[in-house]
């Protein structure tokens, strides 16, 4: 079974950011009546990652949206309240999504595998805009913060599951981790075959 959910805030089957395309029918429609706070949620994380948190503004996306701000201030009290929303559904796609899916997909994948696999085959650019946010604003790094351990734990989890002893475990997930957020703010991609072998070295590293 493949998984066919989001890695850390991107489809495993496109290379590029999952919202990118979200809103491409939209603009010039007036949806203040129709629209979500999810559809707010989603275009904040599509403007986050392609333009950064300094963009996550009502004026600037209820614009791109075809809206006027009144349906922004009807789902969120204020400026503050969307970005806490933007935190917290950050969260959902980028750990608590992909921890389902690879429950999913255990009985018949490599869950360790598939997650090393979706997490190196993406250039992480939302990951990495909300990592950038994080280091100026204390909600975003606490954020930040609580989804590592989180992944970190799960790691450990999926570890243990495998035979790993408890302490070599824990150092292990912290160690796997580790070479993600190198991956997160690494300038230039490593092509197919050195990526191959990086993970295919950390499996087993992890493994023994």
């Amino acid at each position: 079974m493949s998984l066919h959910t989001v890695l850390y805030g991107y489809d495993l089957r496109a290379g590029a950011c999952q919202y990118s395309s979200v809103w491409g029918n939209v603009a010039g429609t007036d949806m203040t009546d129709q629209l979500s706070a999810k559809d707010w949620l989603d275009q904040g994380l599509k403007v986050l990652a392609q333009r950064g948190f300094t963009a996550l503004k009502a004026e600037p996306l209820a614009k791109a949206m075809g809206v006027s701000r009144g349906s922004f201030y009807w789902h969120f009290a204020d400026i503050g309240a969307f970005h806490a929303a933007i935190l917290k559904h950050w969260r959902e796609v980028a750990a608590e999504q992909i921890i389902a899916g690879l429950e999913v997909a255990a009985s018949d994948d490599n869950p360790l595998s598939l997650l090393l696999n979706g997490a190196f085959g993406n250039r992480q650019t939302l990951e990495k805009a909300v990592r950038s946010w994080a280091t100026a604003d204390p909600k975003a790094r606490a954020a930040v913060q609580a989804i590592d351990r989180r992944r970190i734990d799960y790691i450990e989890h999926m570890l243990r599951q495998a035979g790993v002893k408890e302490a070599v475990a824990s150092a292990r997930a912290q160690i796997l981790y580790w070479a993600f957020l190198g991956h997160v703010l690494a300038d230039q991609p490593l092509t197919p075959a050195k990526q191959k072998a990086v993970i295919d070295e950390l499996l087993d590293m992890a493994k023994r």
